[in-house]
């Protein structure tokens, strides 16, 4: 013990929350070192499954299934079928519309028939092509178009109404309407699926799975192996990407891992080829938008009407919030008077579509950035201009579904700054001169803002847990529901819990998220993984210090408030400890220095039955303004210069803040310009490699690429340190490179709205570039 100097001071500044701190994983990402499942040590005997499917058959009666040849195969250990599972056959997450392994019929070109375990993975890949199926074929449904001549959906269709819409258009002056498409994403995590199971006594089982929802594949586990939840533990430590493909599309192959290890008694891995996972798994949802706008001379909107025409897939998963979210961002930052906004939840015959970073709120945008794109176009105007004249404010800030945006200043004031930072109107006149003087390429400019909802629709979600230890030596043990997948979560939790003990980060040691610690917790989805998971986290870690802060109190005769634990020591009065003296006391005093922490987000009260409440706690605010330039001969298209301003409240960690800005950016520039999925008429996926898909790399980034974060005064709202989420709003920041597509597509034939479909691929653009030159020739 050492003797503090006076300290009577100004409250000490934070000293780990909103630093720049790096990755916890950083040095292991780089060096090789971060272990994922597929580097997990193998128990001696580990046996390897992989999924068997019908290859040649897209949908249809499931006639027979000969499985002779894959048994007979050297090394083959079982051959599973339907017949196989003790529980239920389902892996869905809701519904019970997702069998794990196909019984009576094949639902869609990729479905999983069988699964072989083998003694290697090599062996039983092979053996699993030996199968023979057969399927009496049936004409597949596949686009949402045909879904809706056949009248097919997952789930009933849904709408907000405000107003008399059909009266508001009436009353409009101008009128436009159209249709376009928005194209699905495949997730193209660099991890692909992957499950490890171990049975364990007493018909345990202990599941390592690359996962966003451990609770889910407990329970999706025990429910097919028919035990009770409790029985089963699931655990991750990091994922190589997930974006949503792992939320729920990550039950099957734990399910098949863990049926092969009750089974045959050994330890099973499921590790699925990247073909068979694109062609498996499902991808982000496709919209046919049909919308029509009533509007006045200057461009103020009068009355909106949008229908969004989603393909599902085979099954609900979780369209049910994906396509509500769509909804809930159909007016992007815009005040619409008189509104309709209707969805259908299409079935086809296709994989079943699921969460991806943005859950439906980007396709909602997209659509709502078109209208104001038309109206700007037939007017002759900006379409800045047309923005910021429809933007929320101070008397219209209620949205279709009755929330308020209380924060439209946030909005106005970084949309005004990014307008100057980006010199917008003089590179307005540039890019007007150049595309007068340039007859095949052409320029355009586009600055878009992003208005996104931040907490789970489903009111129940929006909860968390956190389990954090004191061990006597000074360390801190903490565990929550979240999972890491790169986007540094548990980066910022631990820097939150460091805070809180005031100590140095490496005293805070990070573990796996485990049902067996924390239980019943929620998907690492929504961009609420950070609010949930850190919040909880900070109530425990204050519990612990709290206890230990009365018991110095009573031992020094003292007011809490001579109690301050900073610097990696606990000052009281004028004495000095280390954490571990604290903690030795709080041993031999008999205190408990563990505490499970529980946090359930404030104010959510959305009934989606009334459609009325608040679904979201607060809104992400951003903005990015992108150039580009089209070559009208060949459709190819560059992206010049990106300026992005991007509202996260008070940063937790700076750092990984931007750089979830730059990647989802990036990744949502890429769904709109380069990744197209392409399902041939029999219903198969062609674009199921890389060789046939195409993800931006980091040639497609422009190199004047500046992304700053807003000079923001903290959320309104009591989130952890006053932050704001980050992992899925800047997705939307890229809906700036499609209208500056647009906008340079646009140039080729005044007041003429391209008809230019997402992604806005060189074929997209050549097809919109003939029609405008077609429309010109017929004016």
């Amino acid at each position: 013990m050492t003797v503090q100097p006076d300290r009577k001071q100004e409250p000490i500044a934070l000293r780990t929350v909103r630093k720049a701190l790096p990755h916890d994983s950083a040095e292991k990402h780089v060096s090789g070192t971060a272990t994922y499942i597929d580097d997990a040590i193998e128990p001696t005997g580990t046996l390897h499954v992989a999924p068997g499917w019908a290859r040649h058959a897209v949908r249809g009666k499931l006639v027979s299934l000969d499985l002779s040849e894959v048994r007979a195969t050297p090394g083959v250990i079982a051959v599973l079928t339907s017949e196989d599972i003790p529980g239920v056959n389902d892996c869905s997450s809701a519904f019970g519309d997702d069998p794990v392994l196909a019984e009576d019929e094949i639902l869609f070109f990729g479905q999983v028939a069988f699964a072989v375990v083998a003694e290697t993975r090599d062996i039983a890949r092979k053996a699993a092509l030996k199968g023979k199926i057969d399927v009496a074929p049936i004409t597949p449904i596949l686009t949402p178009d045909d879904a809706v001549a056949a009248d097919t959906t997952v789930l009933p269709d849904y709408q907000f109404r405000r107003g008399s819409p059909e009266t508001g258009l009436q009353a409009s002056k101008n009128i436009l309407s159209g249709s376009m498409n928005i194209g699905g994403q495949e997730h193209f995590y660099l991890e692909g699926q992957v499950a490890m199971a171990t049975p364990q006594e007493d018909n345990g089982m202990l599941i390592l799975s690359s996962t966003q929802h451990p609770t889910e594949i407990q329970h999706t586990v025990a429910k097919v192996l028919g035990v009770p939840d409790a029985t089963v533990t699931a655990e991750v430590r990091r994922m190589g990407g997930g974006f949503g493909g792992k939320e729920s599309q990550a039950n099957q192959w734990a399910a098949l891992a863990a049926l092969a290890a009750r089974i045959t008694g050994k330890t099973c891995k499921v590790r699925l080829d990247r073909d068979d996972d694109m062609i498996m798994t499902g991808k982000r949802h496709d919209f046919k938008v049909n919308w029509k706008v009533g509007h006045d001379d200057t461009g103020l909107i009068r009355a909106v009407d949008l229908e969004f025409l989603a393909r599902c897939g085979y099954s609900a998963d979780l369209s049910l919030g994906v396509n509500d979210r769509t909804m809930f961002h159909a007016d992007s930052s815009y005040f619409y008077p008189d509104a309709s906004i209707r969805s259908r939840r299409l079935r086809t015959d296709t994989c079943s579509n699921t969460a991806f970073r943005g859950f439906g709120g980007p396709q909602g945008m997209l659509a709502a950035e078109r209208l104001i794109d038309a109206i700007a176009i037939s007017l002759g105007k900006d379409p800045l201009t047309v923005r910021k004249l429809n933007f929320y404010d101070g008397e219209r800030n209620v949205t279709p579904y009755g929330m308020p945006v209380e924060e439209f200043e946030v909005m106005h004031d970084l949309i005004s700054t990014l307008e100057a930072r980006s010199e917008y109107w003089i590179r307005r006149e540039e890019i007007t001169a150049f595309n007068e003087n340039n007859a095949v390429l052409k320029k355009g400019l586009a600055l878009t803002p992003v208005k996104f909802g931040i907490s789970f629709t489903l009111k129940h979600l929006n909860q968390a847990g956190a389990l954090v230890h004191l061990y006597t030596d000074g360390s801190i043990h903490l565990n929550h529901g979240g999972t890491e997948m790169g986007q540094g979560l548990y980066q910022k939790v631990a820097q939150v819990v460091a805070e809180e003990f005031g100590v140095t980060m490496d005293k805070v040691v990070i573990t796996a998220t485990n049902t067996s610690k924390v239980p019943n917790t929620g998907p690492t989805a929504a961009s609420s993984g950070t609010d949930l998971n850190a919040m909880a986290a900070k109530i425990a870690a204050r519990e612990i210090k709290s206890r230990l802060i009365s018991m110095l109190c009573e031992t020094h005769q003292c007011g809490p408030d001579m109690v301050l634990f900073s610097d990696n020591k606990v000052l009281v009065g004028d004495r000095s400890y280390t954490l571990a003296e604290v903690a030795k006391q709080g041993y031999t005093g008999r205190i408990q220095m563990s505490h499970a922490g529980f946090y359930a987000t404030p104010g959510i009260t959305w009934d989606r039955e009334t459609v009325s409440g608040r679904p979201f706690y607060y809104f992400a605010f951003g903005g990015a303004c992108s150039e580009v330039t089209i070559d009208t001969m060949t459709g190819e298209m560059i992206v010049d210069r990106v300026d992005i301003l991007h509202d996260v409240g008070h940063s937790l960690n700076p750092a990984i803040d931007l750089g979830q800005i730059e990647g989802g950016f990036v990744q949502g520039m890429g769904w709109l310009t380069t990744e197209e999925l392409v399902w041939d008429e029999e219903g198969r996926l062609r674009t199921h490699a890389p060789s046939t898909y195409k993800i931006p790399t980091a040639s497609d980034i422009p190199d004047h690429f500046d992304v700053q974060l807003y000079e923001s005064t903290g959320n309104p709202q009591d989130t952890v340190y006053r932050s704001k989420a980050v992992g899925e709003p800047p997705v939307m920041l890229a809906n700036s490179v499609f209208c500056a597509i647009n906008d340079a597509v646009a140039s080729l034939a005044p007041f003429e709205v391209p008809s230019l479909d997402a992604p806005a691929t060189p074929e997209a653009i050549m097809r919109a570039v003939q029609d405008m030159r077609r429309r010109k020739a017929g004016a």
